[in-house]
């Protein structure tokens, strides 16, 4: 296993009480913890706001905000919710009182300047404590961030028999495990989709589908209670298999973590949990080149690229000609090409005709040139291109490197009148989603000057999609709002996008297909799809995949079952839902999707029915 060097992992303490709240916040600094979690007011203090005389008692209700100063209020503490505050009571002078306390504590943080205030859901019953703290978010002039504290299960399903060291387990039963996540899909739903999430990890885990489930959700924090920790040998803190895979798939999402609970080895400090959760941390494999070329990218939206349109930057190009394997798997389908086309008894007299179509700035003239050398074939090489910055540099290529092998042509392929018909015609025309970057109406349009024997490589390409669950990426969509444009126009639009906080909910399926050379111009489609999720959970979009086939046996994908290992020019697709939709593990997704092309230009559009028992949505 390779080990490279992470980013420090951040980790809080939470505590219950705290009587003195400096040096608190001093000795746990000391022990390295990076914040506090702390309640606000008393944990015993329950304010009375209803009967009287109790509801105009005199004095403060808690401590003073003098006790630190602002800068340690604004970075240092996260604010926790009392436990006795139950909005969603059936009591109606409880639920009162409740509320008036809610608001209290709510209004208090935002005095304060905490950068995040905790409130612990409960059960299934949150609709007025979500309706509480939107109108607060909503009513306010404050910046506070809100973690919704959620047990991965309910402690009414937690075992009660572990012993000392016994393996953690993992409950099968899907009714049982889903319920906590039910709990908070309903509440981040009446909270217009906009908290984040902790979650808290116990001892007893949900199957790994629910896990991965969790994964999708905006979680910024994990509560790591010390009764999980199970003892070594040598009598440090450790934890399970099945924890550990938890706990580095966190370190993926960047999620801070909190320690809960009193120290369970009494001959360690505290320290030896933090220092334990570091050692996993810097010893969690290193990240592959894809990840490390995508670091920064994470869920961020990009508008797909319009080479057809615009002309690209250098930038660009340089961006993409740096794939360590795209370009290769192209060397090799134009050797093998080569060699099929080009007996051994003809390589001194045949030579080969090879048109690189949309050539750029010649990464893929180098690659054939070098296939070319590797066969020992003859080649003739006309290398066409339509932006002229970009021809620039082919015609610097041609007089310092290249020669009279190559003729460098500065025209849109679809105009171009060729001296000559190809052997072989090269392109990477392809987009995110195989074809939204028009490679199949380029491609028709070129194919005139393709022998009848002539060879395209790629020679096809299919298109895959996929339903997925993302909180994170329907907010970001969301976000995308410009003046003077209708509010949904942005979930209109497919987006390039690194997927990473995100559930796929079932695996990809072929969509559309286009092959070259072809007799058959006609490039609309239509197909329907359908996927069987097997979950509870909510469809925000779906996930575009693209594999194809460049000659034979050389392929490149970014599915991720058959994704090239290394290679990073493509992004998956993101076509994002305008509402999202709550699916039951008894139904199906049934997504149609169509390609139109109007005959006169070129048109690109997508449109899909969603089919869920009861909803349908046309968009």
């Amino acid at each position: 296993m390779q080990l490279h060097t992470a980013s420090r992992v951040s980790c809080g303490r939470d505590l219950n009480c705290v009587p003195e709240v400096a040096d608190t916040l001093a000795a746990v600094a000391k022990l390295g913890f990076d914040f506090l979690c702390m309640p606000l007011f008393h944990a015993r203090f329950r304010r009375e706001f209803e009967l009287a005389p109790a509801n105009s008692r005199s004095g403060a209700h808690t401590r003073s905000d003098l006790l630190l100063c602002g800068r340690d209020w604004n970075t240092l503490i996260v604010g926790k919710l009392s436990q006795w505050i139950d909005a969603d009571s059936e009591i109606e002078t409880e639920r009162r009182n409740s509320e008036a306390a809610l608001a209290q504590e709510l209004n208090f943080s935002a005095y304060l300047g905490l950068p995040v205030f905790m409130i612990p859901l409960k059960g299934p019953h949150c609709a007025n404590l979500a309706r509480l703290l939107l109108n607060h978010i909503h009513t306010g002039h404050h910046t506070s961030n809100f973690w919704i504290r959620v047990p991965l299960m309910a402690s009414e399903d937690m075992r009660e028999d572990l012993i000392e060291n016994e393996p953690s387990t993992c409950v099968d039963d899907t009714s049982v495990d889903e319920k906590t996540w039910s709990w908070w899909h309903s509440f981040r739903t009446l909270c217009d989709y906009n908290k984040r999430v902790s979650i808290e990890v116990a001892a007893d885990m949900p199957s790994d589908a629910v896990i991965d489930k969790w994964l999708g959700e905006p979680i910024k924090a994990a509560i790591l209670p010390t009764s999980i920790f199970l003892t070594n040998k040598k009598g440090f803190p450790v934890l399970s298999k099945a924890h550990q895979r938890i706990i580095f798939s966190l370190f993926k999402l960047e999620a801070q973590f909190i320690f809960t609970g009193t120290t369970r080895h009494t001959e360690k400090n505290f320290q030896s949990y933090l220092q334990y959760l570091e050692y996993l941390n810097q010893n969690r494999p290193a990240p592959n080149s894809y990840e490390l070329f995508a670091k920064g990218y994470e869920d961020y939206l990009q508008s797909p690229l319009q080479p057809l349109m615009d002309n690209l930057e250098s930038q660009t190009y340089e961006v993409f000609e740096k794939d360590p394997i795209k370009y290769s798997q192209y060397q090799q389908a134009v050797y093998k090409c080569l060699l099929d086309r080009v007996p051994e008894d003809q390589k001194d007299t045949n030579v080969q005709v090879l048109m690189v179509l949309g050539a750029g700035r010649g990464p893929l003239v180098n690659a054939s040139l070098r296939a070319a050398r590797q066969a020992d074939r003859k080649l003739k090489v006309y290398a066409v291109e339509k932006n002229p910055n970009a021809v620039i540099t082919l015609e610097n290529w041609r007089f310092e490197e290249w020669g009279d092998q190559v003729t460098v042509v500065s025209c849109d392929m679809r105009d171009w009148a060729a001296p000559e018909k190809a052997d072989i015609i090269v392109s990477e025309l392809l987009g995110s989603f195989g074809d939204n970057e028009l490679s199949p109406e380029c491609l028709d349009g070129a194919q005139h000057f393709l022998k009848d024997d002539g060879v395209s490589i790629p020679s096809s390409y299919t298109s895959f999609l996929a339903p997925l669950s993302s909180s994170k990426l329907y907010n970001e969509v969301r976000g995308c709002r410009e003046r003077d444009k209708d509010p949904e126009c942005h979930f209109e639009t497919p987006y390039v996008v690194r997927l990473h906080n995100f559930h796929q909910l079932a695996e990809p399926k072929a969509c559309f297909t286009f092959r070259h050379p072809t007799t058959d111009m006609n490039n609309n489609r239509y197909q329907c799809l359908r996927f069987s999720v097997g979950c509870n959970s909510v469809l925000h979009g779906f996930a575009g995949y693209f594999e194809t086939t460049l000659y034979k046996d050389v392929t490149l994908s970014i599915k991720p079952a058959t994704h090239s290992p290394g290679m990073f020019s493509w992004f998956p697709i993101l076509f994002p839902l305008k509402q999202p939709i709550s699916i039951s593990r008894d139904e199906d997704v049934a997504v149609r999707f169509w390609r139109c092309n109007n005959g006169k230009k070129v048109l690109f559009k997508q449109a899909w029915t969603i089919t869920c028992t009861q909803s349908v949505l046309l968009l």
